[in-house]
């Protein structure tokens, strides 16, 4: 009996510990998204820059 409830106390915590694991993973991949859009953006503001000061 106290190995049954061991193994459920342990799929439970890593229930949990998967659930907060994936959270942080899905937030930092979306972290990362938005700085590489940001870096997209400002390297087409910066070629429009150069083309306007060429002509």
């Amino acid at each position: 009996m106290p190995e049954l409830l061991l193994l459920v106390l342990l799929g439970l915590i890593s229930a949990v510990l998967g659930r907060w694991a994936g959270a942080r993973w899905r937030a930092r991949r979306h972290e990362r998204a938005q700085a590489a859009a940001r870096a997209r953006e400002s390297r087409q503001v910066r070629r429009a820059r150069e083309r306007r000061e060429r002509d």
